[in-house]
């Protein structure tokens, strides 16, 4: 077993093995009452104070790690906290099962085997060793990769730029259901059978319905509503051959990142961070610097494959490249920063709201840090960014 990072009981009381904060006099209780008791308890920590960029901080949580071929400087990450292959077998396993009921082919299963979504989610979501529990965000990542894939990025597989906003309408009917329409609805149902990406979300989101809470699974359904909206920016850039400038992709990226993942991360975990506090301004910018982070580990292990795309997909180190008229690789190095320069504010949020007195923000935030340490390890080991 592994350890957890403590949480509710099922009568709703407070586990003690996340203690509060030394020092804090006792406080009413409930919903709400976190997050209301937010920007003073951040106003009695005081100010914040950045580590110099390349000094030590001394968080052993984190580290300076080689990636790629070596070539370039180190990523600042967090260290992953779980590496358990049998475990990931195990999800992977049910991956394929499931996979296959959704219509997957031998060669799709094969595929999917590659991307080693049971190690993603098993070294991203090191509280738990429910291989069910990791299911949930293992059918969920799956199906968001399928998409990406099939309608978005990958024209070998049949994406389409043009019809990129109808596919992911029919995405969106699917995760979040349209009431009955008479003779309208037999036709939209036939629509979301004929379609493996379809069935693929269908399916997930039934499976994070059973686990989550109805404000968990709109959490997810929304965030990945979000995301499509990025793709479709996306596809318009491909569509018309412009070349955004890297501020605009990022604006775009904020919401096409892995924070659509993280917000499953207590789902996975059995617990909920009440409303209030997971959509506090202060929280939600954490999530975004985690999420945002994560995903510059992907452009930058993704680049080669980008840009061999025939049509090549946005990609940060690449537009950094366009924008300054440099090379691959002094705009690589720029990415790297910008990278290291998020997960060191993300280190300063953590700080600051560790003074909040709710167990299961701490738990959720202690995931946001595992997901990254558990994505930069997944995406430095897969074949598939190699």
């Amino acid at each position: 077993m592994h350890p957890t990072y403590g949480s509710c009981d099922a009568g709703g009381q407070q586990s003690p093995s996340v203690p509060l904060a030394d020092g804090w006099p006792p406080r009413a209780t409930g919903l709400g009452t976190a997050a209301a008791l937010l920007p003073s308890l951040l106003a009695a920590a005081g100010p914040s104070r950045r580590t110099p960029y390349g000094a030590t901080p001394g968080d052993p949580a984190y580290a300076e790690r080689p990636w790629g071929d070596g070539s370039h400087s180190p990523l600042h990450v967090p260290v992953a906290e779980r590496d358990d292959p049998g475990l990931a077998d195990e999800v992977d396993a049910r991956l394929r099962a499931w996979a296959r009921e959704c219509g997957c082919d031998e060669q799709e299963l094969d595929a999917l085997g590659k991307a080693a979504f049971g190690r993603l989610v098993t070294l991203a979501h090191p509280d738990t060793d429910d291989p069910d529990a990791l299911l949930i965000t293992g059918q969920l990542n799956a199906g968001w990769w399928a998409a990406d894939d099939y309608y978005a990025d990958d024209t070998a597989l049949g994406a389409v730029p043009a019809r990129l906003p109808q596919r992911l309408t029919l995405a969106m009917s699917v995760m979040d259901p349209v009431p009955p329409m008479g003779d309208l609805t037999p036709p939209l149902r036939e629509a979301h059978a004929d379609d493996l990406v379809l069935r693929m979300l269908d399916s997930a989101v039934a499976h994070l319905s059973r686990h989550g809470s109805p404000a968990q699974v709109q959490r997810a359904c929304y965030s990945t509503f979000a995301m499509f909206v990025s793709w479709t920016a996306y596809a318009a850039w491909r569509e018309t051959g412009e070349h955004p400038p890297a501020w605009e992709y990022l604006a775009a990226r904020q919401h096409d990142s892995f924070y659509t993942s993280m917000t499953l991360i207590d789902v996975v975990g059995g617990y909920e961070v009440p409303a209030d506090l997971f959509y506090e301004p202060r929280v939600r910018r954490a999530s975004m610097q985690a999420g945002t982070a994560s995903v510059l580990v992907n452009d930058l292990h993704s680049v080669a494959k980008d840009a061999a795309d025939e049509n090549p997909v946005c990609n940060l180190v690449l537009l950094i490249a366009a924008d300054r008229d440099c090379s691959v690789d002094e705009a690589t190095e720029i990415t790297v920063t910008l990278h290291n320069d998020l997960v060191r504010d993300f280190e300063i949020s953590h700080r600051q709201l560790a003074a909040v007195p709710s167990p299961e923000l701490q738990r959720y935030l202690r995931g946001l840090r595992a997901w990254m340490g558990g994505g930069f390890e997944w995406h430095t080991t897969n074949p598939r960014y190699a």
